[in-house]
């Protein structure tokens, strides 16, 4: 049975399954590469259709780069739930508008 998809479920999980100390540099660089690959799938406005093929769409590369900004946080053993909430407080004031949480 799945769990609820959460950021902190996101990042437990992933640890489970790839966690190289000392890899900083590796995941920072997976995560420019999957920006330029998001690029250029935006360029070609390839998106998920009426298929499970996701290979290439923008979907596949907006997890992926979600995949290495949680591998990133992870080596710095930072909770992005918790910092979402700090720094939308931070935009709250900033934009003078309403926090997304309320």
């Amino acid at each position: 049975m799945m769990k609820e998809i959460t950021i902190r479920n996101l990042q437990k999980g992933i640890l489970k399954i790839d966690n190289t100390p000392n890899a900083i540099d590796k995941y920072f660089e997976k995560l420019v590469e999957e920006v330029g690959e998001l690029s250029r799938a935006i360029r070609k406005d390839v998106r998920l259709k009426n298929s499970d093929n996701i290979k290439g769409t923008v979907e596949e590369e907006l997890y992926d780069i979600l995949y290495y900004v949680i591998c990133l946080s992870n080596m710095y053993n930072i909770d992005l739930e918790k910092c979402a909430i700090l720094k939308e407080e931070l935009n709250k004031e900033k934009y003078n508008r309403p926090s997304i949480f309320e």
